[in-house]
């Protein structure tokens, strides 16, 4: 399962991507959540995001108890000053019962983001969630430099051996590159291995 907040869209493309990757594994179905929206639609108005949201319309909201079913989760937040933004944190907060339960306990847990700039903390959003993730019982998993496209050195690019992530641009006109959504689509594949490997 993949589940994502993108008010931009940036983070909706990696998750797209990431499910793709998955779904390369044999056997493996992937789907895609978005978490709830916490913003009135005139703050979103005024954000410039609303197009974004109806391009991603058609993407169920994730229910708590769903988190429970899946055998593996990446999850999709922005970066908001280092952190996850307050959407997903939102949702987290709201996953007790699964923690009471132990239901995501011994299931691979991953995460992917997106930043305005280079520097914008998309390591320290990921380290930090995988600390929600570790709590939880995950088992967490990242994107180990097996992927080469980290070793670029000739173009912008995100993606680290935390996760893969995309550059959005101060003015969010960026789309993700070729490379940082190969990097979401081995993620995903290697998430997706490696839940096989833990639910057999």
């Amino acid at each position: 399962m993949v589940v994502y907040y993108s008010m931009y869209g940036h983070v909706y493309k990696l998750a797209e991507a990431a499910a793709e990757g998955a779904r390369s594994v044999a056997n493996v179905e992937a789907v895609l959540r978005r978490v709830p929206e916490t913003l009135p639609e005139d703050v979103l108005k005024k954000m410039g995001a609303v197009e974004a949201q109806k391009q991603q319309a058609d993407v169920p909201i994730c229910t708590v108890d769903e988190l429970g079913e899946a055998d593996a989760i990446i999850f999709g937040t922005p970066t908001r000053f280092g952190n996850m933004c307050g959407q997903m944190r939102q949702f987290l907060d709201a996953t007790g019962k699964l923690w009471l339960s132990g239901a995501l306990v011994g299931k691979a847990g991953s995460v992917i983001t997106s930043s305005n700039t280079q520097h914008g903390g998309q390591e320290s959003t990921i380290l930090s969630f995988h600390i929600t993730l570790l709590h939880l019982g995950m088992v967490v998993v990242g994107l180990p430099y097996a992927f080469q496209g980290q070793m670029l050195t000739d173009q912008i690019s995100g993606c680290s051996p935390y996760g893969a992530s995309t550059i959005a641009g101060a003015d969010g006109n960026r789309i993700p590159s070729d490379n940082e959504l190969a990097g979401a689509r081995y993620q995903g594949e290697h998430v997706a291995k490696i839940a096989k490997k833990l639910t057999t």
